[in-house]
């Protein structure tokens, strides 16, 4: 069932967003070459408790953790491994949830870990600029299959890079993984209409390589999580937004001047 959102429940969602991106903020400081990635879960669930909030990631169908820590060809649902320290010229993705009040946000950034290849830094740059070219098309009226086609056809068509189809957006609240289901590639004109009110997430996964991927045991932590098939490097971005009558509203934002026009 998709629930539309009042304004209210939007404006608390964001404060929920806010304390989420506040953990990214902070990482940027932090992350670097020889830094544990289980410090970085660590900071995660004490920066989030000092703000009265919850990593609602951590118990979510049976996940230990706050934080999912993915690193060079890893895609998504990596986990922080004690011991596991980050090199320089490797490539970060940190997703997380926050629960504020009852209220749920996602967000994942990609961080460069001290000085990365060109190859990083273009991947880096058309992952991001895939989910704001998806976020434009989140307006009411729409349809599901224009955000995923904007996506695609940057990453694919236009830059000849891999965007992964088996992991997806989806929607937000009451709990952290709602219909409807959103891709980061698809048809335009085609798929579920947009309506004011819902609170979805747009998170395009893009390899260097191929779209595909593969799953890989970790044997030690009982853990299975994505690589690209290929082996290539793979960046993620992901935001919460709302759909308004004013255009979609970023509820994730790091950076007040870069998403002027997408705040409430």
């Amino acid at each position: 069932m998709i629930t539309l959102k009042s304004p209210r429940e939007i404006e608390k969602m964001a404060e929920s967003g806010a304390v989420l991106a506040g953990v990214h903020k902070e990482l940027r400081k932090m992350i670097k070459p020889g830094l544990d990635t289980w410090d970085i879960e660590l900071f995660a669930r004490r920066y989030i408790k000092e703000h009265n909030a919850y990593p609602s990631e951590m118990g979510f169908d049976g996940y230990k953790f706050a934080t999912c820590i993915s690193i060079n060809d890893e895609v998504a649902h990596g986990i922080p491994r004690k011991g596991l320290k980050l090199k320089n010229g490797d490539i970060l993705k940190v997703d997380m949830c926050v629960n504020k009040d009852g209220f749920e946000s996602d967000s994942c950034w990609t961080y460069a870990v001290g000085d990365v290849s060109d190859e990083i830094k273009k991947l880096m740059e058309v992952t991001r600029k895939g989910l704001y070219l998806g976020i434009d098309q989140a307006v009411i009226g729409n349809r599901l299959g224009d955000i995923g086609n904007a996506v695609q056809t940057y990453v694919e068509d236009e830059n000849h890079m891999g965007d992964v189809r088996e992991l997806i957006g989806h929607g937000i609240q009451p709990s952290i993984h709602e219909e409807p289901n959103v891709p980061a590639y698809g048809v335009p004109g085609q798929g579920l209409r947009l309506k004011e009110g819902m609170t979805i997430t747009i998170e395009p996964m893009v390899n260097t390589g191929t779209w595909e991927i593969a799953d890989r045991y970790d044997k030690k932590d009982d853990w299975t999580y994505y690589v690209s098939a290929d082996g290539t490097p793979s960046a993620q971005y992901e935001h919460t937004l709302a759909i308004t009558k004013d255009g979609p509203k970023i509820l994730t934002s790091q950076d007040p001047d870069i998403d002027a026009k997408y705040l409430l």
